[in-house]
């Protein structure tokens, strides 16, 4: 598994991590003394570096504006659905049972289509948010070998896996800054699931 992937699979925890909520963390626990860091064994946390990098804070926020824009567009469609099924409501005494019944039926093909169109948007949003963050696994996968090298680490272990462990072996720090020297933010949108699906079959020729 490459780093771009792990960072991917870690995904939901890294954007959830702040600088402050670590800080507050790191305030509210107990005193620990360590023993003498072990020369070559480093740890460090994925989550951490992008939940605490300008990058990483940055696709946090885009996140939240694109999931906020579907809520937005979603919203207002259950409302004109939720309006259109109480004006039927208020007209079935008066409209004959064949008229009322067409109605309703043509009100639960748009139902049909909005709880469709609601699974997609969910599904386009769980995919932006791992091709964003796996674009920050590209750009992040080589910044950990050059630390892991810099620091002459003989191995690295992930942080989270470890009950605990000497903060002077954590190279997470060193890997923030060197993100935030690379890249602080990249445009990208809601990926399109539907486009993409209708595509390949746009481009495939017609059969004879």
């Amino acid at each position: 598994m490459t780093i771009k992937n792990i960072v991917a699979a870690t995904c939901v925890a890294a954007l959830s991590l702040t600088a402050s909520s670590a800080f507050a963390q790191a305030a509210s626990a107990p005193v620990t003394s360590h023993g003498p860091a072990i020369p070559g064994v480093c740890v460090m946390s994925i989550e951490g570096v992008i939940g605490g990098s300008t990058v990483g804070k940055y696709v946090q926020t885009r996140l939240q504006q694109i999931a906020a824009q579907v809520g937005a567009e979603m919203k207002s469609e259950e409302t004109t659905l939720q309006n259109d099924a109480k004006t039927l409501d208020g007209q079935k005494a008066t409209l004959d049972q064949g008229a009322f019944e067409k109605r309703a039926a043509d009100l639960q093909v748009r139902a049909n289509a909005y709880q469709r169109k609601s699974q997609l948007r969910e599904r386009e949003l769980q995919a932006t948010q791992q091709k964003a963050l796996g674009r920050v696994g590209q750009e992040l996968d080589p910044i950990i070998r050059q630390v892991y090298q810099q620091r002459q680490c003989s191995i690295l272990l992930q942080r989270d896996a470890l009950v605990i462990a000497n903060p002077a072996m954590d190279i997470s720090p060193s890997m923030t800054t060197a993100l935030n020297a690379k890249i602080t933010q990249f445009a990208f949108d809601r990926e399109r699931l539907d486009q993409q699906a209708a595509a390949p079959q746009a481009a495939a020729p017609a059969r004879k």
